[in-house]
């Protein structure tokens, strides 16, 4: 057995491709290869970008001089597949199609699992998907809405919850898969997942649910949002934009960039300060819902993602929620990091990976 595995790691964006290789733990290389939003916005289907994308990493290969056949398995971020469990999967032809169809959504990510299958046949290593956008834990109460023809469906950020989760046992000592903890993803999307025991039964959903974020609504309420669009001010799309990527903070204050609220509330700004507290106080609030989920018994409130480096933010949210359960705060996307370890326990053998099955959560 080798005691030094080789890992490389895709995570594909709209517009970017991250590339890293892992020597086990340890990130030796990293490049986020840009391309242009005109080429890239150019392709009707996400899977016009295949040979654009591959290129990219084989690139980072070469450039590197990287041999596909030093490598031990490569790791994509997942994409949009039928609602599977947490945990490592085996990337395999009915995955690829699945995401080469669409039939679960479009999204670039579709991208990565493909080329990582593609590459990884070539010296017949395995490549792998960790904790999925498709992750889907949920507890059947979880799944009722209040209305039938309705069915709330998972989707939050289960790579950077998980990982940061299993962090926060390790730190507390204990096996993620023995506590309970509640862990808010905070960046432009905003998702808060209520784990029990290695598992997340429920969870906000990141485009439709939970709190305002930087550029999203988040929850609203519904009869106002009828009226809203029976006004004629906006077509479907319109609002669909307004509540997606121009709503929330953006909304309210004209930008996503919270670095730029803060300065206005250090210039005096009384509406940033206002709009910012609010974000605060909505997280704060489907924090104190969660804790709901798992009955009070909760060993860890843990904040990550991009908007955990702001300090400002991070306290206001920790004085609401700290009598929850211990408030920890790891600042930052570590997505790749993440995406490793998950290859890195298959390679060790201290996890099996998984094969992946198009059955439909009921």
């Amino acid at each position: 057995m080798a005691s030094i595995y080789k890992i490389l790691v895709l995570n594909i964006g709209s517009i970017t491709t991250k590339v890293a290789f892992f020597e086990n733990h340890h990130l030796k290389l990293q490049e986020n290869i840009g391309h242009d939003p005109e080429q890239v916005g150019a392709s009707i289907h996400y899977m016009d970008q295949f040979h654009l994308r591959r290129q990219g990493i084989v690139g980072f290969l070469e450039k590197h001089r990287i041999a596909l056949g030093d490598l031990h398995m490569i790791a994509s971020r997942g994409g949009l597949t039928a609602s599977i469990d947490s945990g490592v999967y085996l990337i395999d032809e009915g995955m690829c199609d699945d995401l080469r169809s669409g039939k679960y959504g479009q999204h670039p990510t579709n991208l990565g699992p493909i080329i990582a299958h593609d590459l990884a046949k070539q010296t017949h290593i395995r490549a792998v998907i960790v904790d999925s956008p498709s992750t889907d834990e949920y507890q059947p109460l979880a799944r009722v809405s209040g209305i039938p023809e309705i069915k709330r469906k998972s989707a939050f950020h289960a790579l950077n919850q998980k990982a940061a989760a299993r962090r926060a046992a390790d730190e507390m000592g204990i096996s993620y898969e023995a506590c309970n903890m509640i862990v808010a993803h905070l960046g432009g999307g905003i998702t808060i997942g209520a784990h029990r025991r290695g598992r997340v039964i429920d969870s906000t959903i990141g485009l439709g649910e939970g709190p305002m974020t930087p550029e999203r609504a988040g929850a609203l309420p519904t009869v106002d949002l009828l009226r809203f669009l029976e006004s004629g001010r906006f077509s479907v799309s319109d609002l669909r934009r307004r509540l997606t990527s121009r709503g929330g903070v953006m909304a309210y204050l004209g930008t996503n960039d919270i670095s730029r609220v803060e300065a206005k509330i250090q210039e005096g700004d009384e509406n940033a300060l206002l709009i910012l507290q609010a974000m605060a106080y909505q997280i704060a609030k489907d924090i104190g819902a969660m804790s709901t989920v798992l009955q009070g018994r909760v060993d860890a409130v843990v904040l990550t993602g991009g908007l955990a480096n702001s300090s400002r933010l991070s306290a206001w949210i920790s004085k609401r929620t700290g009598f929850i359960a211990p408030v920890k705060v790891y600042p930052g996307e570590n997505e790749m990091h993440a995406l490793a370890q998950g290859a890195l326990r298959v390679l060790s053998g201290t996890e099996s990976a998984k094969q992946y099955s198009r059955l439909e959560k009921v």
